[in-house]
């Protein structure tokens, strides 16, 4: 019988190893859930105090990896762009395209947390409010935003003068050329040692996000439930606001093209990123739609859809903007318009230095929260619902990577205009073996 009990737990232990993440994550939020409300419903809250280390352990890993990552993978992505020299335009457009779409995306976000307010009436820490940063005037901000020490910066864990610092010392290596080329791998190096480390700690996220889980619905009941249903609505509606609004009326008024047209030619990898919920494994899907339904030609394709795999992260960014304030609002912190500005500029330059790594919009919200002075600890309750927000963020993603590369197509003679005029739909394309 001991035998069997204990080939039986070998099995449900291979079974949990070989599950996806964020299975293992819904499966920590409701256990955390469960045992949290029973403990508050029969007065052993102080149980759930005791469990929470195990989420703090959580949170300093991801402390940990926000100042190194950020700066690492910044400087790493800036000098892989070889075409800004060669391609010119190109890259000034597309570039320039992503970051303008993306400040609008998370602006979108904020303007819908701050209309719908999605955290009042959770109240998970009235007294944070008393411990709230003090935000400084605008100006201020704008001028601190040049580090006067970056290593100082980086001790300090001052997130937006660490993207600036690398940002600079990106383009420095670029424009130095092959005298720098040793900084570059050195760059490169890093920043896939602390992909993997990412890798790692976010294994441990089922196990954090259960103890928070557990002290916060042990601590503050069934209280904070309904608020995440009302998360999941409002960063849906602000993403099709985005492609509506923004991707569609930047067709219609930039481009001159039909919008209807851009929703048909990108159906095909919007329905596969929202099933797989990942924009790299997309690409294929996207570029082939690009080129086939929408007249965008190979060469505008190639360049601007994978460097959108990289550094385009609107759906992220929206879904940060609902997030903050949602966590700012359960926390009873009221947000200065230095710190909207500081969120905007934060998410817009962090999209850069984040896209493509595991676990990349709570990387990416914690960073943002930390800018502005946010307990991390809200980290947890969005990571609970963070798959259902990953696949409408991830859809959001390559539509406006699409938008993009029919924007610099036509303004640089590239688009097949006869083609983009022309029903006609992709061949279904299995990624898994593309």
């Amino acid at each position: 019988m001991q035998s069997t009990n204990s080939e039986h737990a070998l099995s449900l232990w291979a079974k949990w190893v070989q599950m996806d993440l964020w299975k293992k994550i819904f499966i920590g939020l409701a256990l955390g859930l469960v045992l949290g409300i029973t403990l508050n419903q029969t007065g052993y809250t102080e149980y759930a105090e005791k469990i929470k280390p195990l989420g703090d352990l959580f949170i300093n890993g991801i402390k940990m990896l926000i100042v190194p990552l950020i700066f690492v993978s910044l400087v790493s992505g800036i000098t892989s762009l070889k075409s800004m020299a060669t391609m010119g335009r190109y890259s000034v457009k597309t570039i320039m395209w992503y970051l303008l779409t993306t400040a609008v995306a998370i602006t979108i976000g904020l303007i819908l947390g701050a209309i719908f307010q999605p955290g009042v009436g959770v109240d998970l820490g009235a007294a944070a409010a008393a411990t709230a940063k003090e935000a400084p005037s605008l100006v201020s901000t704008i001028v601190a935003m040049v580090p006067v020490n970056p290593i100082a910066s980086m001790a300090e864990g001052n997130i937006l003068q660490v993207i600036v610092f690398a940002v600079f010392f990106g383009v420095s290596i670029t424009l130095a050329g092959d005298a720098a080329k040793p900084v570059k791998d050195l760059m490169d190096g890093l920043a896939e040692v602390f992909y993997k480390l990412t890798n790692i700690i976010i294994s441990f996220a089922p196990y954090g996000v259960f103890a928070l889980i557990t002290w916060v619905s042990g601590t503050y009941g069934l209280d904070m439930l309904m608020p995440l249903a009302k998360v999941i609505g409002v960063v849906y509606l602000g993403c099709v606001i985005h492609a509506v609004v923004t991707y569609m009326g930047l067709i219609k008024f930039v481009a001159k093209l039909n919008p209807v047209r851009y929703a048909q030619g990108v159906l095909e990898p919007a329905i596969v990123a929202f099933s797989s919920a990942s924009s790299a494994g997309t690409l294929p899907v996207t570029m082939m739609s690009a080129e086939r339904n929408l007249g965008v030609s190979r060469s505008v394709s190639s360049f601007v859809l994978p460097l959108g795999t990289t550094i385009n992260m609107d759906g992220t960014a929206l879904y940060q903007g609902v997030c903050v304030l949602f966590i700012a609002q359960a926390y009873g912190i009221d947000l200065s318009m230095a710190q909207y500005i500081t969120i905007i500029l934060t998410a817009t330059l962090a999209s850069i230095g984040t896209a493509g790594v595991p676990g990349a919009g709570l990387i990416m919200l914690s960073l943002v929260l930390t800018s502005v002075g946010l307990p991390l600890e809200g980290v947890a309750i969005i990571a609970g619902i963070d798959r259902i927000l990953d696949m409408a963020r991830t859809t959001l993603n390559i539509t406006g990577d699409s938008a993009v590369a029919v924007l610099i197509a036509k303004s640089e003679g590239q688009l097949d205009q006869a083609l983009y005029d022309t029903p006609h739909v992709l061949k279904t394309v299995d990624i898994r073996n593309s």
